[in-house]
């Protein structure tokens, strides 16, 4: 009776597992379990993809609207900005007469602001509650300087003198302020000018999107950078936008209703995600006690633990990606609701949340081509070539990082790509790709011999080693993988203990062993039923994969 018992619970335990590891199919043909999951999928990748677009189209605006309005201060507060940026300044001055005519002409350009803009600007209140320009000069204590000579004597430390020019200042005699001593600028002490102004706007191309527009809150800074004392004084601007709710909207039309009706379908893809966030945490629950029963039963009856690589094949991967996709999802649908509502500004958040989860939901579907062998080798190699690529790469990202900070280091000050280290990085990883190599070579400055010829060794060592052998043999291992899973795809795979397991014939099946254990799925194949009797399952199992290439008699191997 015990001995019966024991059977049962086996022939139970392998059903379980041989459902488990079946398609939706499979499992709807088999038990008429309905594919919720499935479904929900199909459905999710079509409302999130449809969020995202319409989220960027958004966006898109956003950041339109900020970098027209900075292209736009720039012409308007920098005297003779030619449209581009000369390096990571906007442009330079080499004169004092320049300098206080740059100074002044910011300054005039900030008073007669609402007559010479095209844009919905407005003057706004900085961190002191007044509206008005703040000029801030920073220079040094003291000093004097006698280059003819030699000589200098200079007290190192750093004073700050500001002062603050409100619209009433400026509609004086501009000559009042102009010939004030704060404005007398010793060149040889001086280290910056900073000029800081608050701007207001309304970005009204939305409501053509039918969307309720956003008030921004431009923080322009000016900054006239003479710490190199070089002869060269490098102007700077920068805008930092922010966005803030308006305080009084009244738009007429189906603006307000179009809003309504996208929060609504926000919500309906929160609850959508959070319908497939609950499933796949219960599929890996249920996973989980499928695997200690195995872990038990095979324990007691063999005397062995079961191997690491069967004990992971019942943490589905794709379950894992799902639900964090649907958590992003969900973060990022709440964030766009607040921002719809004009409860919350941080676009740059909400685009991150909601296009990683749309990738994520993207990269899921390869999980239902998996389970067609055609589609599978992406997988399969993947999962092959994986471990073998990373300490690869850790190898020779070794090798990159030296070239990294020795082109830093040695080509830095003359090369524009090799100014940091991001750079460096980026230009490196452009010539590995064989892209901008003679622009690279050819921008090489020779005022030093010893650095040109010095520049000719590293970038002609360095493409040689990267492209002829590192890729080379970057490639060379995938490909290796690729032909491995090919011949056991023909020849047949090693069989784990799981797989041993779940091929076992009782009393009343008998299982077909399949070429292909790779595959991502147990596929079901019908067989005629006699006596009039219905159709019955006849599961193959082909599904978990091995680890190559341990063979199934080394179940304590990883």
């Amino acid at each position: 009776m015990a001995r019966h018992d024991s059977e049962m619970k086996e022939e139970c335990l392998r059903e379980d597992l041989k459902f488990y590891f079946m398609s939706p199919c499979e499992k709807y043909r088999a038990r008429c379990q309905i594919p919720w999951k499935l479904g929900l999928q199909i459905l999710k990748i079509v409302m999130v993809t449809t969020q995202l677009v319409r989220f960027g189209l958004s966006n898109q605006l956003v950041v339109a609207f900020k970098e027209d309005n900075t292209v736009a201060f720039k012409h308007l507060f920098l005297k003779g900005y030619s449209g581009t940026d000369e390096d990571d300044y906007s442009c330079s001055v080499y004169t004092q007469e320049d300098a206080y005519e740059s100074i002044f002409f910011a300054i005039n350009q900030y008073h007669q602001l609402k007559d010479i803009t095209l844009g919905t600007l407005g003057y706004g209140e900085n961190e002191d509650n007044r509206i008005g320009l703040k000029v801030c000069k920073q220079h040094y204590k003291k000093g004097t300087m006698f280059p003819s000579n030699e000589t200098l004597n200079i007290d190192n430390d750093i004073e700050l003198d500001c002062v603050h020019l409100d619209l009433q200042d400026l509609s004086k005699d501009p000559l009042d302020w102009k010939n004030s001593s704060f404005f007398r600028l010793e060149f040889y002490r001086l280290l910056q000018v900073e000029i800081s102004f608050h701007l207001k706007g309304i970005d009204l191309q939305t409501i053509h999107s039918r969307e309720l527009p956003d008030c921004y809150v431009f923080q322009n800074t000016i900054i006239f950078d003479n710490k190199a004392h070089s002869g060269k004084i490098k102007i700077y601007f920068d805008s930092d936008a922010k966005i803030e709710e308006c305080k009084d909207l009244n738009i007429f039309g189906s603006t307000q209703k179009n809003t309504q009706y996208v929060l609504v379908f926000d919500a309906f893809v929160i609850v959508i995600c959070l319908a497939s966030l609950i499933l796949c945490t219960r599929s890996i629950v249920l996973a989980l006690r499928l695997r200690k029963r195995f872990l038990n039963f095979f324990l007691e009856k063999y005397k062995r633990p079961v191997c690491d690589t069967d004990q992971w094949k019942f943490i589905n991967g794709w379950y894992v990606l799902v639900i964090i996709s649907d958590l992003m999802t969900i973060i990022g649908s709440i964030l766009k609701m607040e921002i719809k509502a004009k409860n919350l500004t941080n676009y740059d958040l909400c685009s991150i949340l909601l296009g990683t989860s749309t990738l994520l939901v993207w990269v899921g579907v390869i999980r239902y081509l998996g389970y067609f062998q055609a589609y599978n080798v992406l997988i399969l190699t993947m999962q092959a070539s994986l471990p073998k690529v990373l300490r690869f790469c850790a190898c020779a990202g070794m090798i990159y990082l030296g070239y990294t900070f020795c082109g830093w280091i040695v080509l830095g000050p003359y090369h524009d790509k090799f100014e940091n280290l991001n750079t460096v990085a980026e230009c490196l990883f452009s010539l590995v790709n064989g892209d901008d190599m003679f622009a690279t070579f050819a921008q090489i400055q020779q005022k030093s011999i010893l650095v040109w010829l010095f520049s000719r060794l590293y970038l002609y060592s360095f493409i040689s080693l990267f492209i002829y052998m590192i890729l080379s043999l970057f490639i060379a291992l995938i490909t290796d993988s690729y032909d491995t899973i090919k011949k056991f795809q023909q020849n047949g795979f090693p069989e784990t203990d799981l797989q041993e397991f779940l091929k076992e014939c009782s009393s009343k099946e008998e299982y077909q062993k399949e070429s292909s254990a790779f595959l991502s799925c147990i596929c079901c194949r019908r067989r005629p039923c006699r006596d009039g009797q219905q159709f019955v399952l006849k599961p193959i199992s082909v599904m978990l994969l091995p680890t190559l290439p341990a063979p199934a008699t080394a179940p304590h191997e990883d």
